[in-house]
């Protein structure tokens, strides 16, 4: 088979599945590794995909830096957060002792808490959601740290070293990429290191993520796609459910 028909292949299974691994591709192709790694390769710098560890995805995965504040975020998706938020509420117990990550989509589960589900202890490094806690009568603790503007989230060494003293039953975290290859991705490495901490103390760990958060990258790395279940307003492949446990909330 030629290279160009190759390369017409990959691309044809990308356009169906947004993503492929290697091993998918060289089977799908019937071709070697070395043979479909270097189509990867040459498909990456023609700017046709993105070649990332293992596999491959559309542009539309291209790996971001930016990120909008808080108020930006606020004005998305609102009605998939709120979807997601109230099945994430449902989830919790008041035995439960939770851990609730910075966020707009977080902050949704926040506004939505109610009943039992007030009965649960809190930890938090959104300061919104601390407050909005706090006036709804919950035990909350916030961890020490720096806080970071852009996001109104407190990370930093010392709220690493905060949440390494818990042990959460549930954490419910943001992420602003969902990548079958990347995993679950955030801009800032600080903020990334705060969510992986809780995450590593946590008995079961989901990521409040709506659609468009999916086949986006960034450059800083949460966990991998099984370190957490999905909670999204919809999926868009089935190979995510593979890999990790996918919830639907209804719209």
């Amino acid at each position: 088979m030629l290279a160009e028909e190759r390369f017409a292949q990959i691309l044809d299974l990308l356009s169906e599945k947004r993503s492929a691994t290697v091993q998918e591709l060289c089977e799908a192709l019937n071709a070697s590794e070395s043979t479909i790694r270097r189509d990867l390769t040459e498909l990456d710098r023609l700017g046709k995909l993105n070649k990332v560890h293992g596999g491959a995805t559309l542009p539309d995965s291209q790996f971001l830096a930016e990120e909008p504040t808080m108020d930006a975020k606020q004005s998305l998706a609102i009605a998939e957060k709120r979807a997601i938020a109230k099945a994430a509420a449902a989830l919790i117990r008041p035995q439960d002792f939770v851990y609730i990550d910075a966020g707009t989509t977080t902050l949704a589960l926040v506004q939505v808490l109610s009943g039992s589900a007030l009965e649960a202890h809190y930890v938090t490094n959104g300061i919104a959601h601390a407050r909005l806690l706090a006036q709804k009568g919950c035990k909350v603790f916030v961890p020490g740290g720096m806080l970071r503007p852009n996001t109104e989230a407190i990370v930093g060494a010392a709220a690493v070293a905060s949440l390494q003293a818990y042990n959460f039953t549930k954490a419910f975290l943001g992420a602003n990429g969902v990548d079958l290859q990347a995993g679950f991705t955030t801009p800032d490495p600080e903020e990334a290191a705060v969510k992986t901490t809780a995450v590593r103390r946590a008995r079961e760990s989901w990521f409040l993520a709506d659609s468009t958060k999916f086949a986006r990258v960034y450059p800083a790395v949460i966990t991998e796609l099984r370190g957490g279940a999905i909670l999204t307003d919809r999926c868009p492949s089935p190979q995510y459910a593979k890999q990790t446990q996918v919830k639907e909330a209804e719209l």
